[in-house]
Formats: structure tokens, C-alpha cells, sequence
């Protein structure tokens, strides 16, 4: 593979990992409280038409991360395997950590969200439970793009380094 693809798929993963981490971020703070009320005392209730009607899955993320960030992430692995020394140390974080963020996404994320949206005959204490776990265990995934993102960046300064 030539050096200048290798060098775009590491810039394309970098800026999707950044994409990323930045709607995560705003998701959470501004699209995520539309679907849980806040209540008197500190208490929630989840609110399903809210999120259903947001549908950022299907009009956003699966356009970002769903395909792209998967994409990139096994491309990069692949790229990443054939790098040598130090580069490859870091280009394989990225890309482990990214795919280790895919597979939380499709395995625990993506479902509880679209059961959550669907299921009409979840009780709603349960639904809010599910939901207030969904945002807690988000938080966590933010931190693993995190991750990916800076050691990405990392790589690509040592990539520059050895050229």
C-alpha cells in the first residue's frame, strides 16, 4: 500500500475519532436531557417520543461512526498491523481502542436505544433506569473515543517523525 494512502486513512480515522468525540460530547449535553425529564427531587422520566423524534441513530451517528468509524477502524488496524516500531505501537491503540468503542456501541448501545425507543411495554421506571444507565455507561464510551483520538494524533506525529 502506497505511503500516501496509508497516511489518508490515519488522517481520515483522526478526523472521524474527532467528529466523533465532539458530537458525543454535544449529544450529551444538549440532545440527551430532551429525552429524560427532569422531575421534582432529582428524579427522571424517560421520555421515548423525545427520542424517537431526535432519532440521532438513524439521522446522524450512522453516517458518522455506525459505517464510517467502523470502516476506518478495521482499515487502520489493518494498516497499523504493517507499521513498524513505535508508530506501531501507538497506530494499534488507536485502532484496538476505536474497535473496542465499536463493539460496546453495537453490542450494548445501539440495542438498549432502539429497545428503549420501541418497546412500549417497558414499564417507565424501567425505561428511565435503562436510560439513566445508557447516559452513565455514554460517559465511559466518550472517554474511550477520547483515547483513540489522542493516540491517533500520536501516531500521526511519529508517522511524521520517520518520514
Amino acid at each position: 500500500m502506497s505511503r500516501a494512502i496509508t497516511k489518508l486513512l490515519l488522517w481520515l480515522f483522526i478526523i472521524n475519532l474527532g467528529i466523533a468525540f465532539g458530537a458525543g460530547l454535544y449529544e450529551s449535553r444538549i440532545v440527551v436531557p430532551q429525552w429524560l425529564d427532569a422531575l421534582p427531587g432529582g428524579e427522571y422520566r424517560w421520555n421515548a417520543a423525545a427520542a424517537r423524534q431526535a432519532d440521532t441513530g438513524l439521522r446522524f451517528w450512522v453516517y458518522v461512526t455506525t459505517v464510517p468509524l467502523t470502516l476506518l477502524s478495521i482499515a487502520n488496524l489493518i494498516v497499523a498491523w504493517r507499521a513498524r516500531g513505535t508508530l506501531r505501537r501507538w497506530w494499534l491503540t488507536a485502532s484496538v481502542t476505536a474497535l473496542l468503542d465499536r463493539i460496546f456501541t453495537f453490542s450494548y448501545f445501539i440495542p438498549t436505544m432502539y429497545g428503549l425507543m420501541t418497546d412500549a411495554s417497558l414499564p417507565l421506571p424501567q425505561a428511565t433506569a435503562l436510560a439513566l444507565q445508557w447516559v452513565k455507561w455514554n460517559h465511559f464510551r466518550h472517554l474511550i473515543v477520547l483515547v483513540a483520538w489522542l493516540t491517533a494524533l500520536k501516531a500521526l506525529s511519529l508517522s511524521n517523525e520517520s518520514e
